[in-house]
């Protein structure tokens, strides 16, 4: 076979520094857009993005010659900058050190899209602290509680 086919599709997500409530509606999506071009120049382009106060998911098709940690860290230090950018309240902004990145099936994209795109009723029941603990655990990844929050 002369071609390399490749689709990694990454589920995403990491909270604000010690999960501090910063991202607030009149930033929302214009966060969501510079962060989709960050990807896109990545080659990795997201199919679904969203946040609340204090996380966000993507879900992005992972390019077959990056490194997950070499696109988080491009997508955690641009939007960064980006977000110290937008006025006095976010010039202490902060992602936390670490992240989550859950291997996704094509066959589980759609519920995968789906618990994306209801974060915010999801999270009127369920804090982020909870919320990755059970992805952690539905993706059988151990963890010490002692190094997975900042």
């Amino acid at each position: 076979m002369s071609q390399s086919l490749v689709k990694n599709l990454i589920h995403l997500v990491f909270s604000t520094k010690e999960r501090v409530p910063v991202i607030q509606d009149d930033v929302r999506s214009s966060l969501h857009e510079y962060a989709d071009g960050i990807l896109c120049d990545l080659n990795s382009p997201p199919l679904l993005m969203n946040s609340v106060r204090d996380h966000i998911h993507v879900l992005f098709i992972l390019h077959k010659t990056k490194s997950a940690s070499d696109v988080v860290m491009e997508f955690k230090r641009g939007t960064s900058i980006w977000m110290k950018e937008q006025g006095p309240r976010y010039r202490e902004f902060y992602w936390q050190a670490g992240y989550g990145a859950f291997s996704v099936s094509q066959s589980a994209v759609e519920n995968v899209t789906k618990y994306i795109a209801n974060q915010e009723s999801h999270h009127a029941r369920r804090t982020f602290k909870d919320e990755f603990r059970a992805l952690c655990n539905r993706h059988e990844i151990d963890f010490d509680e002692r190094y997975v929050w900042d």
